[in-house]
């Protein structure tokens, strides 16, 4: 059990402080930035001024979400910094307070902080970006939340299905089903004007049903049918939004279905990961600034380390971005195309932390 001091929570609070205050400050310029480059929808159908200040508010979680590793670096970067410009650091130092013993209250913060991040990456931002998403096509296009106006492919085992319109998540329209055989031939189609899921099953009415034999091809109408498939209204949710805006857990159950179906689940593993790597990104940017504060950053000014923050933390973006994409194109484990920044950084920080003792 690690036990938290004067000193570690004295620490800490000062990292805390400052990161909330660079956490409002580049919140308030990302809203700001999003409000500006989506004004241009202003007029389209009922979509006004309050509809797009509600889209930019709903959209805060996932900003957070996306800029609170290069927030942790800055508010370490300041927190620390303002301690070794008051002489507090070397005051530590002479009483015997060691470099690692201020890596590890940083490292305490960062873990608090990247579990901040991980409640934002896995409940906030999905729930706010949905949210947004919704409000803005209802009231640009007029559509009915939940509902969707472009096709959706699915797969269970040799049927494939192809849905026209989403209405809800329990009710779709415009269904085809084709069954396929063990040569990949043609045995069935099954079109159905309208489903909806009642009592853990499809139920399907005004079906057309075609199969197709050595005889030739037969046709019946049915009023309705039972769908015994596994494709939950939560599958067909989840094939409808961005693997960014899918929480864990969705995550877990879409790669699971695409996996039984033998369907590519590459893009949704990467993202299960990239979510699961975000506290550890947090903590690695955190610990990377403690050996430049205690070094080349200690006489520097408040506008050089914010400089040298937002650098590294761009920097830093970039590549986690170009090694999730090499890596996806490459076929890397996924583990490796989330995580390879998060353990280069980390590995460097205490590579140079060890050194600076």
């Amino acid at each position: 059990m690690i036990l938290i001091s004067r000193l570690d929570r004295y620490i800490m609070g000062h990292i805390f402080g400052l990161t909330a205050i660079a956490a409002l400050a580049l919140s308030a310029i990302y809203t700001f930035i999003t409000f500006v480059s989506e004004s241009g929808d202003i007029g389209k159908g009922n979509y006004g001024v309050w509809q797009l200040a509600g889209y930019v508010l709903w959209q805060i979680p996932t900003s957070l979400h996306v800029l609170l590793p290069i927030i942790a670096l800055l508010g370490t970067l300041m927190g620390l910094g303002t301690l070794a410009a008051q002489n507090e650091i070397t005051a530590m130092r002479a009483a015997g307070i060691s470099l690692t013993r201020i890596g590890r209250a940083t490292l305490m913060a960062g873990l608090v902080i990247g579990a901040i991040n991980l409640v934002l990456g896995d409940w906030l931002a999905p729930m706010g970006k949905q949210n947004a998403t919704e409000l803005r096509e209802q009231y640009r296009r007029g559509r009915v939340p939940g509902s969707i106006d472009q096709p959706v492919w699915l797969r269970e085992g040799n049927v494939i299905l192809h849905v026209g319109q989403v209405k809800t998540e329990t009710e779709v329209a415009d269904i085809v089903a084709y069954s396929l055989r063990p040569d990949l031939g043609l045995a069935a189609v099954v079109h159905a004007e309208e489903a909806s899921y009642v009592d853990g099953h499809w139920q399907a009415r005004k079906v057309r049903r075609t199969d197709f034999g050595e005889a030739g091809a037969k046709v019946a109408e049915l009023p309705e049918m039972v769908w015994e498939g596994n494709i939950s209204p939560e599958v067909l949710r989840l094939v409808m939004l961005k693997s960014n805006a899918i929480s864990i857990r969705g995550l877990m159950s879409l790669t699971s279905y695409l996996q039984a179906n033998d369907l590519d689940d590459g893009q949704y593993r990467l993202e299960l990961y990239r979510k699961l790597m975000a506290p550890f990104t947090v903590m690695a940017m955190m610990l990377f600034a403690v050996p430049f504060v205690m070094g080349s950053l200690r006489d520097t000014g408040t506008g050089q380390r914010l400089l040298f923050g937002v650098l590294v933390g761009v920097a830093f973006y970039m590549a986690n971005e170009v090694t999730a994409n090499t890596g996806q194109i490459g076929g890397w484990p996924p583990i490796l195309s989330a995580g390879l920044p998060t353990f280069l950084l980390g590995g460097i920080a205490a590579w140079r932390l060890m050194r600076a003792r």
